[in-house]
């Protein structure tokens, strides 16, 4: 991963992903508050030039954009002016063209000018962050597409290094490495989860995403960011159907007591 730089000052970086779809479906998915909620953030979108777009990240954790550009099925842009503390505005573009085979190619570009290279690394992580998700984009799009949906994360922080961090993770909720597409169920007294595995990863970033079958139909990642000498640990739920809603009010309490149980509170501010 890089990021541009063009002599008229911008710097950006670029991400695509294909997912099933005609592109009416996969704007739908990607420039309507209900539909970036199925698989990103809880969004509010106001469709057209100078509305908003607000993603609630965490409490008192939002992100704000202007809407720049409105051009549906295949094209809108937003500006944010909170990227980073103190830094530039930030330019993201969406995209959606038509692939052969059902298919549509989602392309995201994150822009801004600056004079120095201090922004880069908030950039390349805006790309990588897109990684993630876009793999719950898909699983979304291909067998959950236009139904009701419901979200929910744990969270959690404790001591490192990620490796044994994800370990004790991993081993808590009984979930151990197993091949991409064997089914797998929670053990060791953790709340039930089942589900096929569509990805995982033991590297810097380690993260496991099932599609669910228990505690309801959806999807849930797993994963561990390094902080420091701290690791961050996350549980996000992403359920669909009539009964997503309950599903989610009904089990989201159990899973932070259990991540209550395991990893502690956000380390203090100067600590």
């Amino acid at each position: 991963m890089s990021v541009k730089k063009n002599p008229s000052g911008s710097r950006s970086v670029q991400v695509e992903v294909e997912v099933p779809g005609t592109p009416e479906q996969v704007w739908e998915a990607i420039a309507t508050g209900p539909g970036i909620s199925s698989w990103f953030v809880p969004t509010e979108l106001d469709g057209r030039v100078g509305g908003k777009m607000v993603c609630h990240f965490a409490p008192g954790m939002d992100s704000d954009a202007t809407i720049t550009a409105w051009e549906p099925p295949h094209r809108l842009t937003a500006e944010s002016k909170d990227f980073a503390p103190g830094g530039p505005p930030m330019a993201t573009e969406w995209t959606v063209e038509a692939r052969a085979g059902g298919t549509c190619l989602v392309r995201v570009v994150h822009s801004l000018f600056a004079s120095t290279d201090e922004w880069d690394d908030q950039l390349e992580g805006a790309e990588t962050g897109w990684s993630a998700f876009f793999r719950i984009l898909r699983l979304y799009l291909e067998h959950f597409r236009g139904q009701p949906s419901a979200m929910f994360m744990v969270t959690g922080f404790g001591p490192g290094p990620v490796s044994a961090a994800w370990e004790k993770l991993t081993r808590s909720l009984g979930l151990g490495i197993v091949p991409v597409g064997q089914q797998q169920s929670s053990g060791n007294g953790a709340p039930a989860i089942t589900g096929r595995v569509e990805a995982a990863h033991e590297g810097p970033h380690p993260f496991k995403l099932l599609l669910l079958d228990q505690p309801a139909p959806g999807a849930a990642f797993m994963g561990i960011c390094p902080m420091g000498d701290q690791v961050f640990a996350s549980l996000t739920f992403y359920l669909y159907g009539k009964t997503a809603a309950d599903a989610a009010k009904e089990n989201e309490p159990v899973w932070k007591a259990w991540m209550d149980q395991h990893y502690g509170a956000a380390p203090a501010v100067g600590a």
